[in-house]
């Protein structure tokens, strides 16, 4: 490892870290601290004052739950539990990491195609750019069950559309969660996607005029390789969101599995523990999507002769 890189990359993020663990603690145990004196005052118990905070970290149902009880589920959840088991994260994560890359990708085709659109159209520039615009105002959460009902219905219905796609039950509702990552993924691709088809110089441009290049030639041959960085790059944001998207998509299904099924079940049960264990999971799936994109963005810029970094 160079040294450059631990000094400038590993010491300030791990410094960081580690202010949020300790801050972590603290709010914890102020936040627990109340509820833990009640207890003790019903019991007639007089605790000093390390056992005191050894108890509010170490609550069964509690308000903040501390970083070592969030890690020890977590542990236990993703490695003690077989794949299978509705208790496991590894099977909650898959089920949402299926909707997540459906709508990721439903949201880089709807994207692009805009994008060539916006660029190749002026008519289609004014008048969709304020409507792409728009459309991320909405709060998602307002339209979300909105969205999964009504698609859920008209791929399970007696219509057209259900016909021609005969998807079951399962396939249908994963579609309809799809939906969600799709509405928020979409749009970063769309606005990455026209900056970049427009990054080419005048004077390239010009210089494909010179060679007699006809407007197909000028696209695939200077304005696609000129927007892949902005493409991968706006990808990282995407399948974060697809991600978030996923998660919110089910919650208004009442869903049995997923990462939102997790949040939901914690919630009902004020099990704060799973909660926060469940926000770790989706917060590490996270990350490592956009690792992989990052990843597979160095691979592309290094196939199309870009210095390695």
């Amino acid at each position: 490892m160079k040294p450059d890189t631990f000094r400038d990359k590993i010491v300030p993020v791990t410094t960081i870290l580690l202010a949020l663990v300790v801050i972590w603690y603290v709010a914890a145990i102020l936040m627990n601290a109340p509820f833990q004196r009640d207890m003790d005052g019903r019991a007639g118990a007089t605790p000093t004052t390390l056992e005191f905070i050894g108890k509010t970290l170490a609550q069964p149902k509690p308000i903040l739950p501390a970083p070592h009880q969030v890690a020890q589920n977590v542990y236990e959840n993703t490695f003690l539990r077989s794949l299978s088991s509705n208790r496991s994260l590894v099977y909650h994560s898959w089920v949402t990491l299926s909707s997540t890359l459906l709508g990721f990708g439903f949201g880089m085709l709807l994207g692009i195609l805009l994008a060539v659109l916006i660029v190749h159209n002026r008519a289609m520039d004014r008048s969709l750019m304020p409507w792409l615009v728009a459309s991320q105002t909405i709060p998602i959460l307002a339209i979300a069950p909105m969205i999964v009902i009504i698609s859920y219905n008209v791929l399970t219905g007696d219509n057209a559309i259900a016909h021609l796609l005969n998807l079951d039950s399962d396939a249908s509702r994963l579609v309809s969660k799809a939906l969600i990552s799709t509405y928020l993924s979409f749009f970063p691709v769309a606005v990455g996607m026209v900056k970049g088809l427009r990054s080419p110089e005048i004077m390239h441009l010009d210089l494909m005029r010179t060679y007699y290049a006809s407007p197909m030639q000028t696209f695939w041959k200077l304005r696609v390789p000129a927007s892949i960085p902005f493409l991968f790059t706006s990808m990282k944001v995407a399948i974060a969101a697809s991600l978030v998207g996923a998660i919110v998509g089910e919650l208004p299904t009442g869903a049995v599995a997923g990462i939102g099924s997790k949040l939901l079940a914690g919630s009902y049960y004020s099990q704060t523990i799973d909660i926060w264990a469940a926000l770790v999971a989706g917060s590490l799936l996270a990350g490592i999507l956009v690792a992989v994109v990052g990843v597979a963005a160095k691979i592309v810029d290094r196939a199309m002769g870009g210095r390695p970094a």
